[in-house]
């Protein structure tokens, strides 16, 4: 009897066809890659024992896009929105250099252990980006920082079709298109949904405040985005 394919093996899989992407950035753009950096074995130890203990099975799940990886985040340990100091815990493995914990994935795990824990949640929800992979640019001290793929219109002319099909990818991977959740309610879905429109990737896209701009900038205001998050992921549940 064949091994039934489950949807760890489609997002390693997936990984896999990531470590051979080259795209050619404008000058000051720099493409990060975890899956081809110094760091790869690391990631894919991590990211294979991560997937395989939430993702064993073949059922569809709704994704949650972010925008595109942080260059000391998920660019760094291969899995969205998780932080090394918490992937350690669950996979054993310590990421050299890069013990860090942020507050934006600290509110995520509180809306995780909300909804009813890390297996509950991961068995609805696929995590991941509108650009699978991490951009810096070069600041005007020559320091490489952080870089969203909508934040210069030459990137994103380029990125654009990388992007499409990227969604397209993923959406592959087993997900249910019914609804997506977009982390970033500013330019990141004004983008997604203007493409959604031409290629009718989902049916609906809901906006949800960033992690960072809560907890940097709304801490006051975090109970009323955990509801908010909260009512979105259960409102629409399969």
């Amino acid at each position: 009897m064949m091994k039934q394919i489950t949807f760890a093996d489609n997002v390693l899989r997936f990984h896999d066809e990531l470590s051979h992407q080259s795209l050619s950035l404008p000058e000051g753009f720099r493409l990060v890659n975890p899956f081809v950096a110094a760091q790869k074995e690391k990631v894919k130890q991590v990211t294979t024992l991560f997937y395989q203990k939430y993702y064993n099975d073949s059922n569809p799940r709704r994704l949650i896009l972010g925008s595109s990886p942080a260059r000391r985040g998920t660019a760094v340990t291969g899995v969205p929105f998780e932080d090394a100091a918490h992937l350690q815990k669950e996979t054993g493995i310590s990421i050299d250099k890069f013990f860090i914990n942020h507050s934006s994935s600290g509110f995520l795990y509180e809306v995780m252990d909300e909804y009813g824990g890390c297996n509950k949640f991961y068995a609805d929800f696929y995590m991941s980006f509108v650009c699978p992979l991490g951009i810096v640019k070069i600041n005007s001290k020559g320091n490489e920082v952080n870089c969203n793929y909508y934040e210069n219109k030459k990137l994103r002319e380029v990125l654009s079709p990388f992007i499409v099909r990227m969604l397209h990818r993923q959406i592959t991977l087993g997900i249910d298109t019914s609804v997506c959740y977009c982390i970033g309610s500013g330019e990141n879905y004004s983008f997604l949904s203007t493409l959604n429109e031409e290629h009718k990737f989902f049916d609906l896209i809901l906006p949800l405040e960033h992690p960072r701009f809560i907890m940097q900038y709304n801490l006051k205001d975090k109970e009323k985005f955990m509801n908010k998050y909260m009512n979105a992921f259960c409102k629409y549940k399969s």
